[in-house]
């Protein structure tokens, strides 16, 4: 069931018989480098676990990226809750295997969930929170029309991540 629908890509739930696409995704360690590590088979399974759980609880999470013209999960971009400076804000992540970096799959993903998020989730505003050194995210970002509103550190993998913070509202959009 496709959730969204851009000009090259449809976004739907990952489903368990996505496992090996998110491994090419999650197990790279060039993709997963600001996360310090690439996954192994267990992480990529909570990971979908979490996802499908996500889809449950609240009607959304990240959805697979799909290329229409070969059917292939290219990525993963969606919407998820996540604690920023304490406070819960809703997040648009995106993650690319690495053979479809640079053909701003990207950024056409991440602006079909900000519409999403504002119309059909009547969000206020949404967030995209990234790494400092993650300057090809951020660039999607900017394209998303979000702007730099804050920072913090993470603590992940036992070490201090400085991330920034990007955000858009709706009126704004």
């Amino acid at each position: 069931m496709r959730i969204l629908e851009s000009e090259r890509l449809y976004l739907r739930q990952m489903q368990q018989t996505d496992f090996t696409a998110l491994c090419k995704i999650l197990q790279d360690k060039e993709v997963m480098y600001a996360y310090e590590h690439a996954f192994d088979d267990g992480e990529v399974q909570e990971w979908l676990d979490r996802q499908i759980k996500r889809y449950k609880d609240y009607g959304f999470g990240l959805w697979a990226v799909v290329l229409k013209e070969t059917d292939e999960m290219i990525g993963q971009c969606g919407l998820t809750l996540q604690m920023c400076n304490e406070k819960e804000v809703m997040e648009i992540g995106y993650l690319f295997q690495k053979a479809f970096w640079h053909q701003v799959y990207a950024t056409e993903a991440a602006r079909a969930c900000k519409q999403y998020a504002f119309e059909k989730l009547c969000a206020n505003e949404v967030f995209s929170i990234i790494r400092d050194n993650n300057i090809a995210s951020q660039n999607v970002a900017k394209r998303n029309g979000m702007s730099i509103c804050n920072q913090f550190t993470k603590h992940y993998y036992g070490m201090d991540m400085p991330h920034l913070v990007f955000s858009i509202k709706r009126e704004n959009n």
